[in-house]
Formats: structure tokens, C-alpha cells, sequence
């Protein structure tokens, strides 16, 4: 839960900082410190997929995830999921401030929490006690709150609420799990994780080629399958 709670309180201040001085920061400065940890993220990433001791093991766990993953066509379910959040309570033509703070809210929470750097930050400090990934996503929440919050104000500094309970209990399931877990299978879990990482930094934060990186998440949980089924084959 460490890394639960830094990302929280990066999330109330980076809110906080938004509203106060948010509006005077240039585009410039945001999108020069967004490649930063963009870069910094596809580091964390590579570092992350050399730990592996079979790069076959994370290729067969990524190809099989992502069939999965757009079989069950989950970057759809979640830009579908929220649609229709926003549709329902994203406010129409009337700019009053409860819209406003619920559209704060939401915005705020689907994007702290619908991404693959949440899973598996969260695994990683549930089962291991490394925050080390979610320390990184705190600073990028941080930034991220700090422009949300400039423009749509105090809800999105509610979003912790979200961030507590969904981050939260992914860590605490993670921990429950750990005597099932052995430490080749985090292994390979870490090494697949870190090539999401990469295509999350090329994807989103550094804009270079859109990657459905939704799609990929199961592979998080096949690449340690993987490594059991081969254990019955010594």
C-alpha cells in the first residue's frame, strides 16, 4: 500500500498546485515534461524486460495476451466504459460547477486508474513491497493532476477516493496471492510488464505511434502461467 499512498498524496498536490498556479504554466513547459518522464518511463521499461531469464517465456506471453485481449476486446471495453461515463455524467450545454467537479472527478479517475501501469505497479507492491513503479506513476499523476485540475477544478482532487479503493485492492489481492507466486514467475511477469511500459511511453506519453496497450494486459497474467506449465516439465 506504500506506493498507494505517495500516489495519493502526488495526485492532492499536484491538484492543489493546479488550481493555484496551474493556468500560468505554458504548453511548452507541460509538453517538455511529459517526454521527460515519457523517456524516463521507456528506461524503467527496458530495465524492467532485461531482468527476464527467458525472452521466449515474455514473446509467448504477450502474443497470447494480446489475442486475448483484443478477443475479448478490452481497449474497447474500456474507452466504451468511459463513454459512457462521460455521457452520463460529463454535463451537457450548462457549465454549472457540480458538473464541472464531477467531470473533474471523472476524467481524473479513469485515467489514474485504467492504465497497465496501474496493474502492475500495484502487483509489484502487493507482492514484493516495490513501489518503485508506482512512484513513478505518482510523479506522472502528479503533472497530470496539475493540468486537470487548472481547468475543471477541486474534483479531480477526489479522485483519490478511486485511487485508494482500485489501486488499493489490486495491492492487497497481490499480497494475498504471494505464497502462489514463485519468483521466476514474477520474474517474467516484471519482464512483460516492462515491455507495456515501452509501448505506454512510446504510446501515450511520447505520442510516437498509438498502441493499443489495453489489449496487452492479460499478458500480465499469462506469462507467469507460462512459467507453471513449464515447471510440470522439468
Amino acid at each position: 500500500m506504500t506506493g498507494t499512498i505517495i500516489n495519493i498524496a502526488t495526485i492532492l498536490l499536484g491538484s492543489s498546485l493546479g488550481m493555484l498556479f496551474g493556468s500560468r504554466l505554458p504548453d511548452r513547459l507541460k509538453n517538455t515534461i511529459t517526454a521527460g518522464l515519457g523517456l524516463f518511463t521507456l528506461v524503467i521499461g527496458i530495465s524492467m524486460f532485461l531482468e527476464s531469464e527467458e525472452a521466449l517465456i515474455v514473446l509467448g506471453g504477450l502474443l497470447i495476451g494480446a489475442v486475448l485481449g483484443e478477443w475479448w476486446k478490452i481497449e474497447e471495453g474500456l474507452e466504451s466504459f468511459g463513454a459512457r461515463l462521460e455521457a452520463r455524467f460529463g454535463g451537457g450545454n450548462n457549465a454549472e460547477e457540480s458538473d464541472r467537479f464531477v467531470r473533474g472527478f471523472l476524467t481524473a479517475s479513469l485515467l489514474f486508474c485504467m492504465g497497465p501501469m496501474t496493474i502492475l505497479g500495484s502487483i509489484q507492491d502487493g507482492l514484493s513491497g516495490n513501489y518503485e513503479l508506482l512512484a513513478v506513476k505518482s510523479v506522472l499523476d502528479g503533472f497530470a493532476s496539475l493540468a486537470f485540475a487548472s481547468t475543471l477544478g477541486i474534483g479531480v482532487a477526489f479522485s483519490v477516493i478511486v485511487v485508494l479503493f482500485f489501486q488499493g485492492g489490486i495491492s492487497l489481492l497481490a499480497a494475498q496471492l504471494n505464497s502462489f507466486i514463485t519468483e521466476p514467475m514474477m520474474i517474467e511477469m516484471t519482464a512483460v510488464g516492462g515491455v507495456i511500459l515501452i509501448g505506454l511511453a512510446l504510446s501515450s506519453l511520447l505520442e510516437i505511434k498509438k498502441i493499443r496497450i489495453g489489449s496487452f494486459l492479460p499478458s500480465l497474467a499469462i506469462a507467469p502461467l507460462i512459467v507453471w506449465v513449464l515447471s510440470l516439465f522439468p
